[in-house]
């Protein structure tokens, strides 16, 4: 059978394509149920109370099903997008997949980026969740990986600025 070179795209949607895809944190999974399940209380809560308050019980009793009904489908969803989140280290760049509609692929090369961040938020740092961003010289390219476990966030970062240093000196 011949051998068909495969898009980037392709080669990041497949599981036998070769690379060591590394997930993000199963936390994030906790973190964005979390963050959807405050938007629905705030959301359904406001129009369940106000047509309580207009004495439309009925109307009240759909809108708790509704707001159920859309947790459950939030909790499908939160699933299916930790899974889409992936990145693979090569010997000249960093690969980032992610997306379930629209899947987005990201290759960063190590002798491009300038600096690497990582931050945390209130609920990353009671999760252990940290964010990398990479940073490189083109304004629009910056990439970043969401919720990955602080130490490994803190791996990666010295393992991305050690390569950096090493690509960007070659240059």
């Amino acid at each position: 059978r011949p051998s068909a070179r495969r898009s980037p795209l392709t080669s990041a949607a497949s599981p036998d394509d070769g690379l060591d895809w590394k997930p993000i944190a199963p936390e994030a999974r906790t973190f964005w149920t979390v963050g959807a399940t405050l938007v629905i209380l705030v959301l359904f809560g406001s129009v369940g109370a106000i047509f309580l308050a207009a004495g439309e019980s009925v109307f009240a009793a759909g809108t708790l099903v509704l707001a159920i009904v859309t947790w459950l489908w939030v909790r499908a969803v939160v699933s299916r997008r930790w899974r889409s989140w992936g990145y693979a280290e090569r010997e000249s760049d960093l690969l980032i997949r992610r997306g379930v509609l629209v899947r987005r692929f990201t290759v960063v090369p190590y002798g491009r980026m300038q600096f690497v961040d990582v931050t945390q938020g209130p609920l990353d740092r009671r999760l252990g969740l940290s964010n990398v961003t990479l940073h490189t010289a083109a304004a629009r390219s910056d990439a970043t990986i969401p919720l990955l476990a602080t130490e490994e966030a803190n791996r990666l970062r010295d393992r991305l600025v050690d390569l950096g240093d090493v690509r960007a000196a070659g240059l």
